[in-house]
């Protein structure tokens, strides 16, 4: 698996990625909702960041990782893809360039909660709502360097 930096180019393969991602984790959201979200994605929130894409050896995109500053805003993996360390090997690669890595997670998303937890992420706050102000917890975490 190669990491690279993501380009434009790439915004339909990575909207479809996190259509998937989102479908297989985030269930407390309507089809209506992911639907709303899907435009933007590529139009708005992913020319904000720095994203970092998982591709393997036949150049197929599996996971990407998005940043502002130290703050991941999107970490997504392929449905069909996860369990596979893309996850793991996106964090692994961010962390190398930041001392402290903040993240926001769903608190209606187990999994990922779990999975950060896992990589040493702790919560240090609470929202009620959302970054679009919907009624959906977000649980503030930080992760500092091993």
């Amino acid at each position: 698996m190669v990491i690279r930096a993501g380009t434009p180019d790439d915004y339909p393969r990575l909207v479809a990625v996190w259509l998937s991602s989102v479908r297989a984790t985030h269930h407390f959201l309507t089809e209506r909702r992911i639907a709303d979200l899907s435009p933007l994605i590529a139009n708005h929130y992913l020319p904000m960041l720095t994203v970092w894409v998982a591709q393997d050896d036949s150049g197929q995109i599996g996971g990407f990782i998005g940043m502002s500053a130290n703050k991941v805003e999107m970490l997504f993996v392929a449905a069909e893809q996860r369990g596979n360390g893309i996850g793991k090997t996106l964090l692994a690669f961010v962390e190398q360039q930041y001392d402290v890595l903040l993240l926001d997670v769903n608190e209606q998303n187990p999994q990922a909660r779990a999975f950060y937890q896992h990589y040493g992420f702790r919560v240090i706050g609470r929202s009620e709502r959302d970054g679009q102000g919907e009624p959906f917890p977000l649980l503030h975490m930080r992760r500092e360097a091993p």
